[in-house]
């Protein structure tokens, strides 16, 4: 019998990924004091834990303001890469005139066009160049999987359709959004990540002191030597990204689990 045979419990996946990362921490602070690393090299997990208890509230403010950003971007860029997916399907034309601007935008380093995008906005709108950054960078995963998922529709299914009569509206409807909702959540789940990422660097590229999120805390902890708190502005934005994966994963298991063979457990 190999490991994959073996069942899994809900608990199982919860408790051996925090006993590894307890004794990961537990490793980390006891090296630290051992060998006596300083604090502005390498902070001991409890030095972390003291920053983040002390400066809670401006990091919390910090937070919600990341926060804020990747949502407002993740939800632009679902409405946006959806809507145009659909089109693109609807019309070849539309296809080949959309889609080369759609990879050019997703090959391009965002800190390559972040100053630009500062220009045109204005200093005084930092906020509103951090949103187009996020924005972009989430952009694309949603548009390319969404169109796949929208062109991998049974031929046959299509054929029962066209043969029974059925309008455009109703095939995009019951036939061709259904097929493609796996493929749109995990572009969901790829942009959610991007979004945060995106918002980040933005920040970092910004870097005219004007930002408040947590990108800012982290390179003003850096420039004055406060790396425990950056460690903390780290866990945080960590603990953000991973909230956000498991809040789509769940969302993901929630409209796909009774019906979809990637999400239907099966008895071994």
């Amino acid at each position: 019998m190999n490991d994959e045979s073996l069942p899994v419990s809900p608990a199982a996946r919860v408790i051996v990924p925090v006993v590894l990362g307890a004794f990961v921490v537990g490793i980390w602070q006891l090296l630290v004091w051992w060998l006596e690393v300083p604090r502005f090299v390498l902070p001991s997990p409890s030095l972390i834990a003291s920053a983040l208890f002390t400066d809670f509230g401006s990091l919390l403010t910090s937070l919600w303001i990341t926060l804020r950003i990747t949502l407002m971007a993740f939800f632009i860029a679902l409405a946006a890469g959806v809507a145009l997916a659909v089109l693109s399907v609807q019309s070849r034309l539309v296809e080949i005139s959309i889609f080369p601007y759609a990879v050019i935008l997703q090959v391009t380093p965002v800190v390559a066009i972040a100053p630009l995008i500062l220009i045109w906005v204005g200093l005084e709108h930092v906020d509103r160049a951090l949103l187009i950054l996020a924005t972009i960078v989430a952009f694309f995963p949603i548009l390319s999987n969404t169109t796949l998922g929208l062109k991998s529709v049974d031929h046959n299914l299509c054929d029962l359709f066209q043969l029974y009569g059925a309008s455009r509206w109703q095939r995009l409807r019951l036939l061709q959004m259904p097929a493609a909702l796996p493929y749109l959540l995990g572009g969901m789940k790829i942009s959610g990540g991007l979004a945060l990422i995106g918002a980040v660097v933005a920040e970092f590229v910004a870097g005219s002191g004007t930002g408040a999120g947590l990108a800012w805390r982290i390179i003003e902890s850096a420039n004055r030597l406060l790396i425990p708190r950056m460690f903390a502005a780290l866990l945080l934005l960590s603990t953000l990204g991973i909230s956000i994966f498991l809040l789509l994963a769940g969302l993901e298991k929630l409209l796909l689990g009774r019906w979809h063979e990637s999400a239907v457990q099966r008895e071994r």
